[in-house]
């Protein structure tokens, strides 16, 4: 192989290597304020029981801020209402990542993985949920937030809610 080809092979692999990350674009402060109203907007509608006019609304929102895990949940919450199963579960899913990008970004706090927990419940995957709180227990033994939620069984008490019943999937 000629050294133009090995070149060039080293850039393609590169170039290729680089682009195969799910990257977030940096979020403008406009941005945050445009999507802190569309929630603001939508949080209103919801409150006035007007879930198709709140569903675009959170969709916008969580366009603009796709990190923000409680965009996610509320929009799949209304999805949920509205009877679109796949959508809610898309979102659900949607915040699911968010926390988990959360958690690797800050491996200090115990508070993306307790949303995660919730989020899986929200999904239905209560044996993934279980194996998470298993792994934030092993991962933060001294925290005090996370003893009281294993000590107490705040997962169990969860999982009884009447918001995860009517919200989840």
């Amino acid at each position: 192989m000629t050294f133009q080809r090995r070149l060039f092979l080293a850039a393609l692999v590169l170039v290729l290597a680089g682009g195969c990350g799910q990257k977030i674009k940096p979020v403008s402060d406009l941005e945050r304020k445009q999507a802190a109203h569309l929630a603001s907007e939508a949080e209103f509608a919801v409150s006035l029981r007007d879930y198709a006019r709140a569903e675009p609304l959170l969709a916008q929102a969580v366009a603009l801020l796709p990190d923000n895990g409680s965009y996610w949940i509320n929009l799949g919450s209304v999805r949920k209402r509205l009877g679109n199963r796949g959508g809610a579960r898309e979102a659900y899913e949607g915040a699911l990542k968010a926390y988990e990008r959360q958690a690797r970004q800050n491996e200090a706090e115990p508070d993306p993985w307790l949303k995660q927990i919730y989020v899986l419940a929200l999904l239905g995957r209560v044996d993934d949920a279980r194996a998470r709180v298993e792994k934030m227990r092993a991962r933060f033994p001294t925290h005090r937030v996370v003893r009281i939620f294993v000590e107490e069984k705040q997962f169990e008490l969860m999982l009884q809610e009447p918001l995860i019943k009517e919200t989840g999937l």
